[in-house]
């Protein structure tokens, strides 16, 4: 284990959490049998058995109980699973996974993290878990879910984790102008994708979001609660300018984060539920 790691020995749920996304399926990246060997082994595991044919799942939560008394060795492989290069024939699905094992390891008081595709764990407070996950709306959509371009699905999903990051670090005007910054990135791709004309002359660079949450509520994207809610958000995401934070004088915290998650959420919820069907 490296110097100072946050580490601990991890609870049994979370190695069944572990061994899921290791393993992988249509929604992360997939690894057959002896690739989840091989994988461990990239990981710096020494003596890995060969795969016997056994089921994907309950041969790697094998694989890691056995080695559940040796944070090192899960530490290797926390650290693989956020490591660009076991991506290279996929890199967008990088994000996904590392959103897919915070979402369980933040629970053990630790996140991962790779700025600058250097992979690490970081402390965390356990008790911030999942904002916006529970309460009031619950997220049911992904960002493929909305938008076709996969590369901006996944930009826009890792604007999402930085977000986690921020509130879990306390940085609650970072969480909520980057939560700004993701509603604006989803709704000007929904909106060219779903009908262009909309926007009319106005380069999709260059439209407001203010444009955005009106022009999604006319279409019946969004509900009109939302639609108000939204604005009282992007007014929040402007403090990414400092004067407009002073002109408020208002300083957001935790709790104007908590109100901010959820409309977020159900932005997504709504854009889910008013996606056009397929002919």
């Amino acid at each position: 284990m490296t110097p100072h790691s946050p580490l601990g020995i991890l609870d049994a749920n979370t190695l069944e959490e572990l061994a899921r996304v290791i393993c992988g399926d249509e929604h992360l990246y997939y690894r057959k049998g002896y690739e989840i060997a091989r994988f461990l082994e990239h990981a710096g595991w020494q003596r890995v058995p060969e795969y016997d044919g056994e089921y994907r799942r309950e041969w790697a939560l094998a694989r890691l109980t056995e080695r559940r008394e040796d944070p090192t060795e899960l530490e290797r492989v926390l650290l693989r699973l956020a490591d660009p290069r076991e991506y290279l024939d996929e890199p967008e699905q990088l994000p996904a996974v590392i959103s897919a094992v915070n979402a369980f390891l933040i629970r053990e008081g630790v996140r991962l993290e790779n700025p600058g595709g250097r992979p690490r764990l970081v402390a965390c407070d356990p008790s911030l878990a999942h904002p916006g996950s529970q309460g009031p709306v619950e997220l049911r959509a992904t960002m493929t879910d909305l938008i076709t371009d996969q590369n901006m699905a996944g930009l826009l999903q890792h604007r999402l984790d930085e977000a986690h990051t921020c509130y879990a670090n306390g940085a609650h005007v970072a969480a909520i102008i980057m939560l700004g910054s993701l509603l604006e990135g989803v709704l000007v791709h929904v909106v060219h994708e779903r009908d262009a004309s909309l926007l009319g002359r106005t380069s999709p660079d260059r439209v407001s979001l203010d444009f955005l949450i009106k022009t999604c509520h006319d279409a019946g994207w969004i509900g009109a609660d939302i639609e108000r809610f939204c604005h009282e958000l992007r007014k929040y995401r402007n403090f990414v300018h400092p004067r407009a934070e002073i002109r408020e004088a208002h300083a957001p915290d935790r709790d104007t984060l908590d109100m901010c998650w959820p409309v977020v959420n159900a932005v997504l919820n709504d854009l889910a539920d008013s996606q056009p069907k397929a002919d």
